[in-house]
């Protein structure tokens, strides 16, 4: 039998997946845990071999909670299981440790089989958040080129300044601002300011 502990901070969400697992011969679910906390706590305690980890909790975080568990249990797999699906929910989920991530309209089926597989120390990515993955580590092995004035701006959007007193600072006009950031935000294949500055500085551009 597999043994797998849920944590969810939405009763009805733990109920709902019991319900699936428990109609698998070889699954059963020995826990469950309302918080990150909570889930560090029962994980110490029952030792599961698979944790299907929220990612959005009350206090510490599914990402945070599967940290602390794999310090001491390495051997745990951990599934996140989220409605998220942003890259940097992705990347910190995988960063922690996590062993899969699935989203929450997984089929029974496809849960049963994603623990199944998690169990036997194998990754279990839903299709689309293989895609980002596999995005981000072209990216991260190809760092996009900036342009000298698109680093200047993009330093300057660090300090919190706005399009209009970057304009002033480098002597441009906003609208050329605005073209430098959409540019750079092209490159980096992000959407707004705070994640083109925290995607520079974590490929070393900033």
């Amino acid at each position: 039998m597999i043994s797998v502990l849920l944590a969810d901070d939405h009763p009805v969400v733990r109920d709902g997946l019991r319900g699936m697992l428990l109609a698998e011969p070889d699954l059963t679910v020995v826990g469950e845990a309302g918080s990150g906390d909570e889930a560090v706590v029962a994980a110490a305690a029952l030792r599961p071999d698979v944790i299907l980890m929220d990612l959005r909790m009350p206090g510490l975080d599914g990402a945070g909670a599967t940290a602390r568990i794999l310090a001491t249990q390495p051997s745990t797999r951990i599934v996140v299981l989220t409605t998220y699906e942003t890259d940097a929910d992705i990347l910190r989920a995988v960063e922690a440790g996590a062993s899969g991530y699935l989203l929450k309209d997984a089929t029974r089926a496809e849960l049963a089989s994603a623990v199944r597989a998690a169990a036997g120390g194998e990754t279990v990515l839903a299709p689309s958040v293989a895609d980002r993955l596999a995005r981000e580590a072209r990216r991260r092995a190809t760092p996009p080129i900036l342009s000298a004035r698109e680093v200047e701006v993009l330093a300057l959007v660090a300090r919190g300044l706005t399009n209009a007193d970057i304009g002033r600072a480098l002597h441009i006009s906003e609208a050329t601002v605005k073209t430098h950031l959409l540019r750079t935000f092209t490159k980096l294949d992000v959407g707004d300011r705070t994640a083109a500055v925290t995607t520079a500085m974590s490929l070393g551009l900033l």
